[in-house]
């Protein structure tokens, strides 16, 4: 019997230093609970996200039109129905995209599980503790991408940072038991040396263009001390996109932003990034949701086009929608967030946990609507288009630490908590 949570009674956790040496995997013991929220607050427009040209600018193109929710989000309460837990710190959840119902579930330490119908199956699905260094709180095995030609092919791709604290990106087969991956079928595409134990992105996930788009952060310590965000001949601080179907690791795709810039990596489709833990694509409105784990001061959620090459997100010359470095910087050129959040107050927290764009059948009414919370706080909010400006409002404050989104192939959100839960989003709609 699936355990629902209403969310009407609010918690908040603690986690220390959480937006600048650590990241969403660390957890602290929470603290008592506060005062009830009844209601959701109401919610704040902001303009949609300049994305002026960076160098080279990107082709010009119609810009998709998010479709409008079809009611307000803040008129809904939330529930999490307990779909299954007892996990390890878990870091991701993610379907194969074969037609099999299966839920992926990623933990921290290194072994991947398969969840059919609500149960969890007797043996892992892939089990690499051996190859991942997991000792910081945001190093281990971090995510998991299925091909997607999966069901024809078997491949899948990992993220995780080995026993010496660096970024491997590799990919592995299905064995003959389709529950079982193959180990001996490990092949490296991408390494990448960290110079902190923080900082280290870590999302793969697949685009509606076919090619593979990686998370990576800007090195870790606090404030970007390389400069990485903003410098383009390193991986860190980026969104890169490869190709996996051709050449010797991986090829680059002929439309990558940087591909014929000297000095630059032809990896690179994006920079100016912090640590994107978590972004998100939405096909159905051509668009690109990357959350940005914020320094001292502010979180962040971007949106933009898919096929927006180039873009320069902003860190270090921005945190959030202010300068942080230096202090009197120029914006113009980068893209300003669709959405922020400060450390300053209950109604935000110290690092955001970027989540998925409802695209399911149970609840019609937030189609189009991107979901993503706070790790430290529970705080869970809610973003979506109106005539051409992005709102974003508090909806709920949950009694757990978010530490991943992800969704099934019917499109429904599932939450992921550090204590070992999965759980998915439901929604009633409040009374006129």
């Amino acid at each position: 019997m699936p355990r629902w949570i209403w969310i009407v009674l609010i918690g908040l956790v603690s986690l220390a230093a959480c937006t600048s040496a650590t990241g969403n995997p660390a957890a602290q013991a929470p603290l008592p609970p506060t005062a009830p929220v009844i209601t959701p607050e109401p919610p704040t427009p902001t303009t949609r996200p300049t994305t002026a040209p960076a160098t080279p600018a990107p082709s010009p193109s119609p810009a998709p039109t998010t479709p409008a929710a079809v009611v307000d989000p803040t008129r809904l309460t939330y529930a999490l129905e307990r779909i299954a837990d007892g996990f390890n710190r878990p870091t991701h959840l993610t379907h194969a995209g074969d037609g099999s119902g299966r839920l992926f579930v990623v933990e921290q330490a290194g072994r991947v599980w398969i969840l059919r119908d609500g149960q969890r199956l007797a043996e892992p699905f892939l089990d690499i503790r051996a190859l991942v260094g997991s000792r910081g709180n945001e190093q281990g095995l971090l995510s998991i991408a299925f091909h997607p030609q999966f069901a024809a092919n078997g491949r899948f791709f990992v993220n995780y940072t080995d026993t010496g604290g660096d970024t491997v990106v590799a990919e592995y087969r299905v064995s003959a038991d389709p529950n079982r991956a193959d180990p001996a079928s490990a092949r490296v595409l991408l390494q990448i040396a960290q110079p902190a134990a923080n900082h280290n992105g870590g999302l793969l996930l697949f685009g509606p263009d076919g090619y593979l788009y990686i998370g990576t952060g800007d090195g870790g310590s606090a404030g970007d001390p390389l400069d990485a965000g903003q410098r383009l001949d390193t991986l860190l601080g980026k969104l890169l996109r490869i190709d996996v179907d051709n050449g010797q690791p991986y090829a680059i795709p002929p439309d990558n932003p940087f591909i014929n810039r000297a000095g630059a990596l032809p990896e690179i489709w994006a920079y100016g990034l912090r640590n994107p833990w978590r972004f998100a694509f939405d096909p159905a409105a051509g668009m690109l949701f990357i959350a940005d784990v914020g320094q001292n001061a502010w979180e962040e959620v971007n949106v933009a086009p898919v096929d927006a090459a180039g873009l320069n997100y902003g860190w270090r010359l921005m945190e959030g929608d202010q300068c942080y470095r230096p202090t009197n910087c120029d914006p113009s050129g980068l893209v300003l967030p669709a959405a922020v959040y400060g450390h300053d107050n209950a109604t935000g927290g110290c690092s955001v946990t970027g989540g998925e764009v409802y695209r399911g059948m149970r609840q019609p009414a937030l189609a189009g609507v991107y979901f993503y919370a706070d790790f430290c706080t529970g705080n869970l909010w809610a973003l979506w288009e109106n005539a051409g400006a992005w709102q974003h409002a508090l909806v709920a404050r949950l009694t757990i630490q978010t530490t991943s989104f992800g969704v099934d192939e019917e499109g429904e959100i599932y939450l992921l908590d550090r204590a070992g839960g999965v759980y998915r989003l439901a929604s009633q709609k409040l009374p006129d």
